[in-house]
């Protein structure tokens, strides 16, 4: 195994990804996890809660050259999870997003490279494909960012994955549904043909593991995933929640928000290389000498189509309700009980 006798440090490592990182990994034969994160509460519960000698805290900013050094120091992996990731509130403090998601994302690879760690894995998001908004701009310009380190990291493998929003994790619209229907308000969506691929938290995990064990510099990973419109997602969260018939109200798209979303450009699909479950599209990694930036063209990519929950499987009726039922979260709410969505 890779991770045997290594260290690893997951930014922003108190959230979802984090956690689910943690109960993959700590007890394996791993030596070492850091959380690097600014939330001291969220690091004090997580203490708690494991109660595990191979787990190490380092509080600080991605904003912050300095203590990202620190925590990144005899560091053999690092897992780059820390970023704005609410639309709204990049909107409003779009230079808040910049700080976070590009030059903390530059603040950690340079780290990486000063220190000599072996691999970095990025985590980035559909929204950085055709960018509508601010925290989709800002990832985009990450995604740009590590490109440009792969250029000049002579021993740092550093690479990405995409992926939309993890099924049942906090601020997601499975959490949103199931509130509603237990507040008795009418659950609300924004366009009933709006879809979304269905991905669950272990599956972002396998793709961040995936990209570890076979990444080249500056790679960019993407898992084929099915995915449904929004509207059957909440008949079958009605259902699973035993009020099939519960009254849907449909108010409209918001700012900022997609129709559907796209994991892949149709100019990356033109380079991808499809390794079964998974897309790699492949970095240019040459200088600015050469003529495909000025003069050259590519037929293929007036041929091409994006890769997008439009055109990917879409679910079943059945198999939306098989993929809910195996995510704990929304299996013991449909029992009577009630639990927080991961953060």
């Amino acid at each position: 195994m890779m991770f045997k006798d290594k260290k690893i440090l997951i930014s922003g490592g108190t959230g979802s990804f984090g956690n689910a990182v943690l109960r993959r990994f700590l007890d394996t034969d791993i030596q070492e996890i850091r959380i690097f994160s600014r939330d001291e509460k969220k690091q004090d519960d997580m203490r708690k809660h494991y109660n595990n000698s191979k787990l190490k805290f380092h509080l600080g900013d991605v904003r912050d050259a300095q203590s990202v050094q620190n925590a990144v120091q005899g560091v053999d992996y690092i897992f780059h999870a820390a970023a704005l990731k609410q639309v709204p509130s990049c909107e409003f403090y779009p230079l808040e997003a910049v700080k976070t998601n590009v030059l903390g994302t530059e603040n950690i690879l340079d780290a990486a490279i000063r220190y000599g760690v072996e691999r970095v894995v990025c985590l980035s998001t559909d929204k950085a494909v055709y960018p509508i908004n601010a925290m989709g701009l800002s990832k985009a310009m990450m995604e740009k960012v590590l490109i440009v380190k792969s250029r000049i990291s002579d021993s740092t493998v550093i690479c990405a994955t995409r992926y939309g929003n993890v099924m049942a994790s906090r601020g997601s619209v499975i959490p949103l549904f199931i509130e509603q229907i237990k507040a008795g308000k009418p659950i609300t969506i924004t366009d009933p043909n709006m879809t979304r691929f269905m991905m669950t938290l272990e599956e972002s995990v396998g793709l961040v593991l995936f990209a570890f064990e076979n990444a080249n510099p500056g790679d960019i990973f993407v898992q084929k995933s099915p995915a449904t419109t929004i509207g059957q997602l909440a008949k079958s969260i009605a259902e699973l929640l035993e009020v099939p018939d519960y009254p849907i109200e449909v108010i409209g798209t918001r700012h900022g928000e997609k129709l559907y979303e796209v994991l892949l450009s149709r100019e990356e699909m033109v380079k991808a290389q499809d390794m079964g479950n998974f897309y790699r599209v492949v970095p240019d990694l040459r200088d600015l000498n050469y003529g495909a930036f000025f003069e050259e063209g590519e037929v293929e990519v007036s041929e091409a189509t994006d890769y997008n929950s439009h055109n990917t499987v879409q679910l079943t009726p059945d198999g939306v309700m098989k993929l809910l039922m195996s995510i704990p979260y929304v299996c013991k709410n449909m029992n009577g009980g009630y639990e927080q969505p991961e953060s």
